[in-house]
């Protein structure tokens, strides 16, 4: 596959060492992105081994060439069950990843919409042919539903407030672009915070407008079908709401956390997670990645 670098992978060592990597595996990398975590899973794999690589963006797709032992394909980890029936490995692969944060080149590219940092329209699409922006869903939502968008998503304390003004401002003008959003917002986060509470807006909105949340849910689910009995699930999270749900799968088996039982109080659980906190970057990972500080890995294995 092509060398070109767009993402820097979070904690790719301890990633390749959660998934236990044998030669002759089936392997899914369902986040493609920048390609760092699908080339080293493919340094590991022998000439009998086979890696599939899922990404929504066709840009991330186009850096990739396909081989004999590695396949890329278009489309949503929602869907990959689906895929991994239709190559015949459903049931049968022995490692799942998805590394749930944004590529750099997607936060770096002003065109795409998903920072503050520079302007740009308020697009925020993963998958470019997807039909609603960023600018269209604050274009549509009431004052309670955009409320609740912003708390839920975003964990903003001051989420009516923000809604309110983001829903006064479209009486002056369509808010279509980052840097008006930005602008929109800005005098009423705490100024100690406005980085931090600016990212968490823009996070609320991304997460929306690629239904995230119900596509993690379903990932989940079909990464424990795709997996076959002692394959290994890896999951790089980058807020708690994410995390919360990977947590609560991996120890229950439901993103709700709630823990079914039988009759004698064992437990339905199809998964055991390999260790009871989620693994951190190191001191080192972060100077050289300042973005990796908030990621978290989990690792579990299919009972």
């Amino acid at each position: 596959m092509e060398e070109a670098v767009y993402h820097i992978p979070a904690l790719l060592g301890p990633t390749i060492d959660g998934l236990d990597i044998v030669p002759a595996g089936i392997y899914v990398d369902v986040t493609l992105g920048g390609g760092g975590h699908t080339r080293a899973i493919l340094s590991h794999l022998g000439p009998d081994g086979h890696l599939y690589s899922l990404d929504q963006d066709r840009d991330a797709i186009a850096r990739v060439q396909p081989s004999d032992i590695f396949t890329p394909i278009h489309g949503n980890f929602r869907h990959l069950a689906n895929y991994m029936d239709y190559y015949g490995v459903l049931g049968r692969v022995d490692g799942v990843l998805a590394d749930l944060g944004v590529s750099f080149h997607h936060f770096d590219d002003a065109a795409r919409g998903f920072s503050f940092r520079a302007d740009g329209p308020l697009d925020m699409r993963m998958n470019p042919e997807a039909t609603r922006t960023a600018a269209d869903l604050l274009a549509e939502l009431d004052l309670d539903s955009l409320t609740t968008l912003l708390r839920l998503y975003g964990e903003l304390p001051q989420a009516r407030r923000v809604a309110k003004a983001l829903v006064d401002a479209r009486g002056k003008g369509a808010v279509d672009t980052t840097g008006r959003l930005t602008d929109v917002v800005r005098p009423l986060l705490s100024p100690k915070k406005e980085k931090k509470e600016l990212a968490q807006v823009f996070q609320a909105l991304r997460i929306a407008v690629n239904g995230e949340m119900d596509a993690l849910e379903a990932f989940l689910a079909q990464a424990l079908e795709t997996l076959r009995p002692g394959g290994r699930l890896a999951v790089i999270t980058y807020h708690s709401l994410e995390d919360r749900m990977v947590k609560n799968f991996m120890r229950t088996g439901r993103t709700d956390g709630h823990d079914e039982r039988d009759l004698f109080g064992r437990s339905f659980a199809p998964m055991k997670a390999l260790t009871s906190k989620p693994i951190v970057p190191d001191d080192a990972e972060i100077e050289a990645n300042p973005r990796s500080r908030s990621a978290k890995l989990r690792v579990a294995v299919k009972l």
